[in-house]
């Protein structure tokens, strides 16, 4: 394991066979939700997918603040989260964060995953959203721990096309 000493992932421990900016990339190009593992309250893990995006060094996503997700990373911010491709042959990131909450900046993040995801507001699901963005809660995770994996090549021949 290495140690990311600057750049997208400065201080952020490394596993795996992709470099942090191979890392940053897989991140701005995949589409797939990041599955996001949390504590609930009856202190079991629980798994959600939310969309997110790369900015600023983090991975930020957006939740409304009456959600349960908001409640429970309230009582304890740390997470483990996923990226990583439904279908064969598999790759991606997961890794360990702490989650700080920010409603300041809830509609905005709120629409730039709208843009990344739908393309744009101009959807009957994007206009609900909108409808009620003044209670969204940007959520900035800050990988501290990242672990990539790519089984592209050793699946190359084993995935039917």
């Amino acid at each position: 394991m290495t140690e990311s000493s600057g750049g997208p992932l400065a201080g952020a421990r490394l596993k795996g066979p992709w470099s942090p900016d191979q890392v940053v990339e897989y991140l701005q190009r995949e589409q797939a939700p990041l599955r996001l593992a949390l504590t609930g309250r009856e202190g079991f893990p629980l798994v959600v997918s939310l969309w997110y995006r790369w900015a600023e060094d983090s991975i930020w996503c957006a939740t409304h603040r009456d959600s349960r997700v908001v409640r429970w990373l309230e009582a304890d911010a740390r997470i483990g989260f996923e990226v990583s491709v439904n279908d064969p042959p598999y790759c991606g990131v997961r890794g360990q964060a702490r989650v700080e909450l920010l409603p300041e900046r809830g509609e905005a993040e709120l629409r730039a995953l709208l843009e990344r995801y739908l393309g744009g507001t101009d959807s009957d699901l994007a206009r609900w959203l909108l409808s009620r963005a003044d209670g969204e809660v940007a959520l900035r995770i800050r990988p501290h721990w990242l672990a990539s994996w790519d089984f592209r090549k050793r699946m190359q021949d084993a995935v039917r096309r």
